[in-house]
């Protein structure tokens, strides 16, 4: 170790590092090959597939500059990038590097390095869910220990400054203090990030937590440099009030277009095309929950028609959206080539449950302008029309919803059922007790599961195969290099496995999976890694 560092010290002769480092974990430097639906692998525990084989072909890393920066980072790295700019930090001062090159950036100079984080602990909902079914530590909590004590933010100690989306999971002192974090800020960064900088940069103390203050739309700075994915926010919060759910927490607020433009521009130049970001992106200039039709196609239109834009991505639909405009999907289909020229577009969106009763208790607001007993159907309404306009949903269902009953699930089977013929994903998630639930529930355990949950989780899953081999079929159809191929093979291999694993749990367990899981913790049953070692070798 000590001569790594004596040579990592002698290129870094020239300089003395640079007084602020803005980071992220390794899971967070990736675009993870353009695939949207890719992304979610960084919840899944280290140790399924070697590390190499996953960091080399499902989380390939951003390109990074000679200095250690990275040409593309997190859209919030880039924010609070711009803010401290804005701010008069000055730009030779500040630098967003790659949290591999961490010793070309920092040295004696180095007062403070800020990271973004998405889940820091690996407690999640999908990070859980995945974490509790296979046991092991999911690789953006692994990347993020691992970023914290890297050897040169050991050697020279500058103060740690923790926010994303993920900051709540480090409100406690304990961890705080194990990890070597001076200050976390929960919520909004923008208007608190600069003087917090300032004051570590006077090396004076900082506070423990400080919760980040809601920005007007005119204090939201623009991004400087371009972003992963080249994603461009378009609107904050949410306003439809689920209970389970961290941004519905944040005020609503929507971005101008010449704004957006501006975000859109600097991707553009460099070589990115624009993802736009919303909890729900049909939901742009809308007062309240019916669509602004006009504003919706006044927004795709001109960064459609913005020079050096030929694709538009959407990070989020809402499904009550999309049936109360159903036409206004078909025509930003059309505005984008999406179906034509493009093929299929994924997006994010949440079904929850398919139980009336938990949508009135719990998210009466998920379903609006509709009832809460109109929620099935527009469920299934809103999976059709997508299906007819080329869009694939990545969508979300949880389990162990306060107050569920066997009937609650077996409705939500129902409805999962219904929506087999459409062409999608569906994400079963154990509750996590976050957002307005936060000391009011209890997260939901996988050794709680029933009967009728593993029922629920199994159909998922099932058609989450099914679906999944087309879907990559197609996705890499155009892709003839070697490293689309292995892909492809890689997770042909793990469907195949899952699928014997399901049969198996349905036919030897009756649904039980959670004595099944503990029989392959126990080694009862043998699940066996050595066909993807042998398949590593087949990619090389």
């Amino acid at each position: 170790m000590h001569r790594n560092l004596q040579r990592e010290e002698n290129l870094m002769s020239r300089g003395s590092g640079f007084p602020v480092v803005l980071t992220a974990d390794r899971t967070l430097m990736s675009e993870y090959g353009g695939g949207i639906f890719l992304g979610f692998s960084a919840c899944v525990p280290r140790g399924l597939i070697p590390d190499w084989l996953y960091f080399s072909f499902l989380c390939p890393s951003v390109e990074t500059n000679s200095d250690g920066s990275v040409k593309y980072a997190p859209y919030g790295t880039r924010k609070i990038e711009a803010a401290l700019l804005n701010n008069g930090f000055k730009k030779e001062d500040v630098i967003v590097a790659h949290p591999e090159h961490l010793e070309k950036v920092i040295g004696p100079k180095t007062r403070v390095v800020g990271i973004t984080e998405n889940d820091p602990l690996g407690i999640g909902p999908a990070t859980s869910t995945f974490t509790q079914l296979f046991g092991g530590e999911a690789y953006m909590a692994m990347k993020f220990r691992g970023l914290l004590s890297h050897p040169y933010i050991r050697r020279y100690r500058p103060k740690i400054i923790v926010g994303g989306p993920g900051a709540w999971q480090l409100e406690d002192e304990e961890i705080r203090r194990k990890l070597g974090i001076d200050c976390v800020v929960i919520g909004e960064g923008e208007k608190v990030a600069p003087a917090l900088f300032e004051k570590a940069l006077n090396d004076e103390p900082l506070p423990s937590i400080v919760y980040g203050e809601s920005a007007e739309v005119d204090e939201i700075p623009v991004i400087k440099n371009p972003t992963i994915d080249g994603i461009v926010e378009i609107a904050r919060g949410c306003g439809r009030g689920c209970a389970f759910c961290i941004p519905t927490l944040r005020r609503y607020r929507c971005l101008p277009i010449k704004h957006i433009l501006k975000e859109v521009e600097v991707n553009v130049k460099a070589g990115r095309m624009p993802l736009l970001h919303a909890e729900d992106v049909l939901r742009y200039k809308a007062k309240g929950f019916e669509p602004n039709r006009d504003e919706v196609i006044k927004l795709f239109k001109s960064v459609m028609e913005f020079p050096g834009v030929n694709s538009i991505g959407v990070s989020h639909f809402s499904l009550s959206s999309i049936v109360s405009a159903p036409d206004l999907l078909e025509e930003i289909s059309i505005i984008t080539g999406i179906g034509k020229d493009r093929g299929w577009s994924g997006v994010q969106t949440g079904i929850e449950t398919g139980s009336p009763r938990l949508i009135r208790k719990l998210m009466s607001g998920k379903c609006k302008p509709f009832s809460p007993e109109a929620w099935p159907q527009v469920v299934i309404e809103a999976f059709e029309i997508m299906s007819e306009n080329s869009w694939v949903p990545c969508a979300t269902v949880i389990l162990g919803l306060p107050g569920e009953t066997e009937r609650d699930i077996e409705l939500t089977i129902d409805l999962v059922e219904e929506l087999r013929s459409f062409k999608s994903l569906i994400v079963p998630l154990l509750l996590i007790s976050g957002g307005g639930l936060k000391n009011k529930a209890e997260s939901f355990m996988l050794d709680q599961m029933t009967p009728t949950h593993s029922d629920l989780f199994l159909k998922c899953w099932e058609h989450n195969i099914d679906w999944g081999e087309k879907l990559l079929q197609e996705y890499f159809a155009p892709k003839n290099w070697g490293k689309a191929a292995g892909i492809k093979l890689l997770f042909s291999f793990g469907f195949r496995q899952v699928r014997r694993l399901i049969q198996r749990c349905r036919s030897e367990y009756a649904n039980d999976l959670v004595s099944m899981i503990q029989d392959v913790r126990e080694g009862r049953i043998q699940v066996t890694s050595l066909p993807v070692r042998l398949l590593s070798r087949i990619i090389l």
